[in-house]
Parts: structure tokens; sequence; C-alpha cells
């Protein structure tokens, strides 16, 4: 009888093909895991960024809301003559705007406060006559004041890196004239 060998019984037949599958196995699950992960911390950073944002964008919203609500801000003989255009944004430089009111009366609901309020400006232009599409350009009953409320707004966070949002809107008041408008 044959005397076999310690060495060949324990290697007979095979080659560690497992052991090398197993291995790959576990490095294409390894890197799975670390993509998935990677891939939700970024969601979360978008998802931040996001709210962070639509924060600054409602915050600036608000402004031109709370502004809007009082008519008084409306009265272009309480505002402050505009020398220098370079104190306005650059982008509005080409309005014609000749006065500005740096310090509005907010109209603020019930129970509604921020820890950064909104930065609210609003600006009378030089504009005349009716808008186009109104169909007030034939009656001669009105005047028209021109307006561009701006406002930034900063989320409410109260953070170190705090982010700002600019909203405007052109408002447009209807002024009856001597000879009478409705």
């Amino acid at each position: 009888m044959k005397m076999l060998n310690k060495k060949n019984l324990l290697g007979k037949g095979q080659s560690g093909a497992a052991l090398v599958i197993a291995l790959i196995m576990l490095v294409v699950l390894t890197v799975i895991g670390l993509a998935s992960t990677l891939n939700s911390t970024f969601e979360n950073q978008l998802a931040g960024n996001k709210r962070v944002s639509t924060d600054c964008f409602y915050t600036a919203d608000s402004g031109i809301q709370a502004a809007s609500a009082y008519i008084s801000n409306f009265n272009a003989s309480t505002y402050t003559l505009v020398t220098d255009t370079g104190g306005i944004p650059a982008d509005l430089r080409t309005e014609s705007i000749d006065s500005e009111l740096t310090s509005p009366s907010l109209s603020l609901s019930p129970g509604v406060s921020f820890q950064n309020p909104p930065t609210v400006t609003i600006y009378h232009t030089t504009v005349s006559g009716a808008p186009r599409g109104s169909k007030f350009s034939a009656t001669g009953n009105y005047n028209f004041a021109y307006f561009i409320i701006d406002s930034v707004g900063c989320d409410q966070l109260g953070t170190l890196l705090s982010s700002n949002c600019n909203h405007r809107e052109k408002i447009i008041r209807l002024l009856p004239t001597e000879t009478g408008g409705t």
C-alpha cells in the first residue's frame, strides 16, 4: 500500500479559487458600500443647500409683500433724492431712478418675526405714462407712479456662513387726476 503524503492530502484538487473569488466579492461589496455612503452624504448636502436657498427667497419675498401692504410706502414725497447712482445696485443703474425710501414700513402678520429681517429699499422712477396693455392710455384720467421694491433676505439659521437672496418687483401706482378718475 502506498503511503499518502500529508502535503498531498491537504492541497489535493484545490487551487485556491474560492478564496480569490471571496476576496473579489468582498472588495466589490466594500466599493458599493462606500459609494452609497458618499452619495447619501452628497444628497444631504444638496438638500440642506436647497432648504437654505428657499429660506432666503421666502425671507426676501416676505419683505416685498410686507412693504407692498403699506400704501404710505408709495408716497413719493417722503423719498430721499438719489444724487449718486453708485449707491444703488449695479443692475438698477439703467433704470430711471430719481429717489429712494431706505426704511419703508413693513406690515408683518401677527406672530411673524425674523431672526434676520429682510432689508427693503423702494426706488421711485421717472417713468411716466400708462403701462402697456393696461387700456388706460386713452382715458387721460389717471397718472402712474412707477416703483421698484428691492428686498434682500438671508437664511434664518443664524450661522456664520449665511446665504442671501435678492428679490425685486416693479409696482405701478394708479393715481387719479384732478379731472377725476374713478
